[in-house]
């Protein structure tokens, strides 16, 4: 294995080969890869679209299944997947030690590493070092790539300012430990706004797929990040795999409308046609998964207007066919006196019953409080524009009392 890796190994450069476009896309060069996936540019970096994402690692029992997460990444670097994002509190913990060994048999110049700093978890400046200094170690390497404040959002917020975390980490930026400074944001849109243009950063990893699109803050969000300027790493392209596990309805319309297409290629190239985007992490979990996206990318088609289309119309489905009958059209939004986002809360509620994970309630934490259910005031002014004739002021009283009892609970 190790003298195959080598072998491969020698066989890549950094970024792979690339034969890039002369395509301008949004500030980010749009090119192609001779036997893998396209590539987009990122300063002097050539980076592969496709990152491996390895917060769902490949499991045997309850350990990580070192070999097959073997064969992933020789597939990775023969498919010119070079992008390695991790995390401290990743895979409770072992994701850094699992893919700092396995890298270990390919040069350091032939791959990216993204790493995170766990800004929840501090309880100190020196905190910040403490993690940092143990991350190289377990990563196995002498500097991150690319190094995240990892997951501001309303619960960390205070941690990131308190710590002066762009600063502390921007030592790092300075010695070569850090070659980019980034942030990845699950909070508001406000607090976006706040964090984006308050410090110089090189990118930022934000949540995008084609359902939290106009559904969730998706689309503001990105467009926050257009306008500072900050190149766009995707987290959650599929949904955390939500995307996959379509309706008969919802699966037909792709069929019919995007022939050939999986559910998960469509979700891949969907996200790639922001041309903000350099590079969409899945979280791939077996070789077969990987294999699947790198063809994604290796014969890539770019999105089309009528594509776009399509899963616009697959969102609206998909909202649908959740516990609360919502659409997402927004009709119920135009006339609320108090702006509360409907549609969003609903989605959300929907993929806590569907997933029966309170995890997934985190994305609530992502609506300003201005938006959230317990700003309504009952004048009903929504129901009359429903087209569903749901009765939304008392669903969102539902959905207040029992995303307050899940987080009471927590």
């Amino acid at each position: 294995m190790k003298r195959r890796n080598f072998i491969l190994n020698s066989l890549l450069t950094v970024g792979g080969a690339a034969v890039l476009g002369g395509c301008k896309m949004g500030g980010v060069a749009d090119g192609g890869r001779k036997g893998g996936v396209v590539t987009r540019r990122f300063k002097d970096m050539t980076l592969p679209i496709l990152g491996f994402g390895c917060m769902r690692l490949p499991l045997k029992g309850d350990e990580i299944d070192m070999k097959e997460l073997e064969r992933m990444v020789e597939c990775a670097f023969a498919g010119g997947v070079n992008y390695f994002d991790t995390a401290y509190m990743y895979m409770g913990g072992k994701s850094e030690n699992a893919i700092g060994k396995v890298l270990s048999n390919y040069k350091r110049e032939s791959f990216y590493i993204a790493d995170k700093n766990p800004a929840r978890m501090l309880s100190s400046k020196a905190d910040v070092h403490r993690i940092f200094d143990e991350q190289l170690k377990k990563c196995g390497v002498d500097y991150f790539d690319f190094y995240l404040v990892h997951n501001i959002n309303e619960s960390s917020f205070e941690n990131y300012r308190k710590y002066d975390m762009f600063n502390e980490l921007s030592k790092y930026k300075k010695d070569g430990r850090i070659r980019n400074l980034g942030f990845s944001f699950h909070g508001n849109t406000s607090m976006l706004k706040e964090v984006a243009f308050e410090h110089p950063w090189d990118f930022c990893q934000l949540q995008i797929n084609y359902l939290d699109w106009n559904v969730m803050n998706a689309k503001p969000h990105y467009e926050i990040a257009v306008k500072a300027k900050l190149p766009v790493i995707v987290m959650e392209p599929i949904r955390g795999g939500g995307l996959c596990n379509l309706s008969d309805k919802t699966a037909a319309l792709l069929k019919n409308s995007c022939p050939g297409q999986t559910p998960a290629s469509f979700a891949l190239r969907w996200v790639a046609g922001r041309d903000n985007v350099v590079v969409a992490l899945s979280g791939m979990s077996n070789l077969e998964q990987m294999r699947m996206n790198i063809e994604t990318f290796s014969d890539y088609k770019p999105i089309t207007p009528g594509e776009e289309k399509v899963a616009a119309q697959m969102a609206s489905m998909i909202q649908s066919n959740g516990e609360i009958n919502c659409t997402a059209c927004r009709y119920c939004t135009e006339g609320c006196p108090r702006g509360v986002n409907i549609p969003a809360i609903f989605s959300i509620y929907n993929s806590y019953k569907a997933s029966k994970s309170p995890w997934s309630l985190s994305y609530y934490d992502s609506l300003d409080d201005s938006e959230k259910a317990d700003k309504c005031v009952s004048c009903g002014i929504c129901i009359k524009h429903c087209p569903q004739t749901l009765n939304i002021p008392e669903l969102l009283k539902k959905v207040d009392s029992e995303i307050k009892a899940v987080k009471a609970k927590s």
